[in-house]
C-alpha cells in the first residue's frame, strides 16, 4: 500500500524532528513561498530594495545627527574654556543636560520595547561586549558615580552665589550612569533587526553624548593640569581655573577644597567610562540590521600561573613606577630648582627603562608570531575592526608629542643630560608604539589555539598540524586539546609577554592620567614652540595617549586569553 503524499496531522501524531528534516522543510517552504502567486519574485525583490533603502537612510540620518551634536558640543566646550564672558560653563552644561535626558529617554524606550516583546529570531554578536569590557564599564561607572557625588557636594556650597545648573548637571549625570550601564550591560550584543532607523539614530545619540561628556571632562581636566612658566624663573605654576564662575563666590562649607581635589583625581576614570561606553555604542550601531551566524564564542579561562615571570616582572615595574611617580609629584611642586631637576631626572630614567623593557619583550613576541602556524581570522566583525582602529588612532596622540619633542630638541641643539634623556625617551616611545601596535593587531587577528579540537586526529595530516600548533601529544600519540594544563613554549612565551606588557601599560596610564606633566616641567619645547602652541599640542595629544594605554590593557588581556 502506497504512502499518501499528504495527510492531516492528529494531536497524537509524533513528528521526528531532525536537523536535516528541518533544513529540507525550510527549503521547500521557501520554494513554495517564492513560487506562490501571492508572492512573485518581483515582490521579494521589491522588499529587498526597501530594506536596503531603510539601511541607507538610517546610516545617513544617524551620521548627520552624530556630526551635528559633536561639532556643536565642541564649539560650546571650547568657547566656555577660552571665553569667560560671551560663553560660560553654564551654557554647555545646559546643552549637556538636554543631551543626557534625550539619551536616557531613548534607552528607556528601547529597554521597554525589548522587555515587552519576545524576539526568538533576534541575533547576538558573540564578539561584542565581552565580560571583561562590561566589568571595566561597571568599575569605571562606580568610580564616575563617586566623582559625581563629590561634585554635587562641592557645587552645593556655591548655590547661594552661583547657578543651580552646576548642581543639576551632576545629578542628571548620576542617573545617566545607572541607566546607561544597565543598558550596555544587557544589550551590548544586540543586532537589531526591527525599527532600524530609530535604533541607529538612538545609538548615534548615545555615542555622541558620551563623546561630548568625554570632551568636556578632558578639557576641564587639561585646564586643571596646564602649567604656565613664570616670567622670571624656570619655576612653573598650575593655573587655578575655578569651575564655579566668579572667583569672589565663596563656598558655604569648609570641605569644598577637599571635594574639589577628590573629584579631579577621579576624572581619569570618568574619561575612560565615556570612551568605553562610546565604543560599545558604536559596535551596537554597526550591528544594526546585521545577520550573525552564531558559532559560539569559546569562554577562555584566565590562569595567572600561565605567566608567572611576566606577572612578577610587571608588578615590580609597577611598584617602581608608582614610587617614582609619587616622588615626582612631591618634588616637582617645590621651589627648589635642584629638587625639581632631580624629580625630572628620576621620571625620565624610569620611563626610559619601562619603555625599553616593553620594546624588548614586544620584539620577542613578534618573533614568536613569525614561528606560529595559526591562521588569521577570516571572519569580519565590528568589534575587531573598532579595536584596531582605536589602537592605531589613539597612538597618534603620543606619536605627535614625541615627534614634536624630537624636532624641538634637535633643532635647538639642546645640550645636557636632561635634554639627552628627553630625546631618548621620545625616540624609544615611537619605537615602542609601533612594535606594540603590531604585536596586538597580530594577536587579535590570530585564531585561538583552542579552535582545533581533538576530533581532527581522524585526519592524519590535520592532526600533525594540530600537534605542531599546540605541541601536545601524549605517550599514546593521541592529541591533547587546548585545555591542557601544559601549554607549549609558544603559548607560554606569548602569555608572559602579554602579562608584562599589560602591567607596564597600567603604570604608563597611571602617571599621565593622575597629573604627571613633564612636557610643562622641561621647558625646551615650551621655548621652541611658544606657550600657546605647545599647550595646545599637549592638551590634545595627551588625552589620546592616556586612552591608548587603557585600550592596550584591554586588547592585551584579549590576546592573553586567546594565546
Amino acid at each position: 500500500m502506497s504512502t499518501p503524499l499528504f495527510h492531516r496531522k492528529t494531536p497524537n501524531d509524533h513528528v521526528d524532528v531532525h536537523p536535516s528534516n528541518i533544513e529540507i522543510a525550510a527549503q521547500m517552504d521557501n520554494m513554495q513561498h517564492l513560487s506562490s502567486p501571492a508572492n512573485p519574485p518581483t515582490a521579494v525583490h521589491h522588499l529587498e530594495v526597501i530594506k536596503r533603502a531603510d539601511n541607507r537612510d538610517g546610516w545617513f540620518l544617524s551620521c548627520i545627527i552624530c556630526l551635528n551634536i559633536l561639532i556643536l558640543g565642541c564649539a560650546l566646550v571650547s568657547g566656555s574654556a577660552f571665553n569667560s564672558v560671551a560663553i560660560t560653563a553654564v551654557h554647555w552644561q545646559i546643552f549637556l543636560i538636554i543631551l543626557l535626558l534625550l539619551t536616557m529617554m531613548w534607552m528607556v524606550v528601547y529597554l521597554a520595547f525589548t522587555s515587552r516583546r519576545e524576539q526568538p529570531g533576534s541575533f547576538k554578536d558573540s564578539h561584542a561586549g565581552p565580560v571583561w569590557l562590561r566589568v571595566g564599564l561597571l568599575l569605571f561607572g562606580v568610580l564616575s558615580l563617586l566623582m559625581v557625588i563629590f561634585k554635587i557636594a562641592n557645587y552645593v556650597g556655591y548655590l547661594h552665589c552661583d547657578s543651580a545648573v552646576k548642581v543639576a548637571l551632576p545629578v542628571v549625570q548620576a542617573v545617566f550612569l545607572f541607566v546607561q550601564t544597565y543598558f550596555l550591560w544587557t544589550h551590548a550584543k544586540d543586532c537589531v533587526q526591527q525599527h532600524t532607523i530609530f535604533s541607529r539614530c538612538g545609538l548615534t545619540l548615545t555615542l555622541s553624548t558620551n563623546l561630548v561628556v568625554w570632551i568636556a571632562a578632558v578639557t576641564e581636566e587639561s585646564l586643571h593640569h596646564t602649567e604656565i612658566p613664570h616670567l622670571a624663573s624656570n619655576v612653573s605654576y598650575k593655573t587655578y581655573r575655578a569651575s564655579h564662575g566668579d572667583m569672589k563666590c565663596k563656598c558655604s562649607h569648609s570641605a569644598c577644597d577637599t571635594f574639589k581635589e577628590a573629584f579631579y583625581y577621579l576624572y581619569p576614570f570618568n574619561i575612560e567610562y565615556s570612551l568605553f561606553a562610546s565604543a560599545m555604542a558604536y559596535v551596537m550601531w554597526k550591528n544594526v540590521g546585521r545577520i550573525v551566524e552564531d558559532h559560539g564564542r569559546h569562554k577562555a579561562k584566565f590562569h595567572l600561573k600561565d605567566a608567572v615571570v611576566g606577572s612578577v616582572t610587571g608588578l615590580l615595574v609597577m611598584v617602581a613606577g608608582l614610587i617614582t611617580f609619587i616622588l615626582y609629584e612631591l618634588d616637582i611642586e617645590a621651589e627648589d630648582k635642584e629638587k625639581r631637576e632631580k624629580a625630572l631626572l628620576m621620571h625620565f630614567v624610569m620611563n626610559i627603562v619601562i619603555v625599553s623593557l616593553m620594546s624588548f619583550c614586544t620584539v620577542i613576541g613578534c618573533v614568536v608570531y613569525r614561528l606560529d602556524q595559526r591562521k588569521p581570522i577570516s571572519e569580519k566583525n565590528p568589534s575587531l575592526s573598532l579595536d584596531v582602529g582605536l589602537l592605531v588612532g589613539a597612538s597618534m596622540g603620543q606619536l605627535v608629542i614625541s615627534y614634536f619633542t624630537i624636532v624641538a630638541v634637535v633643532a635647538t641643539r639642546a645640550k645636557g643630560y636632561m635634554n639627552a634623556l628627553n630625546l631618548t625617551w621620545a625616540v624609544i616611545v615611537v619605537l615602542q608604539l609601533g612594535l606594540q601596535n603590531y604585536f596586538i593587531i597580530e594577536g587579535l587577528h590570530r585564531e585561538p589555539f583552542h579552535v582545533i579540537q581533538a576530533p581532527l586526529q581522524n585526519n592524519g595530516q590535520a592532526f600533525q598540524e594540530h600537534t605542531q600548533v599546540n605541541g601536545a601529544v601524549d605517550n599514546n600519540g593521541n592529541g591533547l586539546n587546548s585545555y591542557s594544563n601544559k601549554p607549549n613554549w609558544k603559548r607560554k612565551v606569548l602569555k608572559e609577554v602579554c602579562a608584562f606588557l599589560l602591567l607596564a601599560n597600567v603604570i604608563l596610564w597611571i602617571m599621565p592620567a593622575f597629573g604627571a606633566r613633564p612636557q610643562f616641567d622641561h621647558l625646551v619645547e615650551m621655548h621652541f614652540y611658544k606657550y600657546t602652541m605647545w599647550t595646545t599640542i599637549v592638551n590634545i595629544g595627551l588625552p589620546f595617549g592616556i586612552f591608548y594605554r587603557m585600550h592596550c590593557i584591554a586588547s592585551l588581556f584579549e590576546v592573553y586569553l586567546i594565546s
